[in-house]
C-alpha cells in the first residue's frame, strides 16, 4: 500500500469524513494537522496549491480534499490506488 498523507485541522468535518473514508478501506494513513504549526500549513499549500484541508496524497498523487477522494471512489478508482 503506497504512503497516505492526509493534512488536517482539529474542527474540520471533512477531514473527519475523509479520514473514516480511508479507515473503512482498510487505509493506514499519516495525518498532519496544520493547526498549531505555520510552517506545516505552508508544506500544504505548497505541494497542493491549495489552502483549504483536507489536502490529501497517495503516493505522490495529489487527490485533493473530500470531494475528490469520495468522488474518486464513486468512480471505482480509489481502491486501485490504495493496492500500489
Amino acid at each position: 500500500m503506497p504512503e497516505i498523507l492526509i493534512y488536517t485541522t482539529r474542527i474540520c468535518p471533512y477531514c473527519i469524513m475523509a479520514k473514516r473514508l480511508l479507515e473503512q478501506k482498510g487505509a493506514h494513513y499519516t495525518e498532519i494537522n496544520v493547526d498549531a504549526n505555520p510552517g506545516l500549513r505552508e508544506e500544504m499549500e505548497q505541494k497542493s496549491r491549495r489552502r483549504t484541508v483536507p489536502q490529501i496524497f497517495i503516493g505522490e498523487r495529489h487527490i485533493g480534499g473530500f470531494d475528490e477522494l469520495y468522488a474518486l471512489d464513486k468512480q471505482q478508482g480509489l481502491d486501485p490506488l490504495l493496492q500500489d
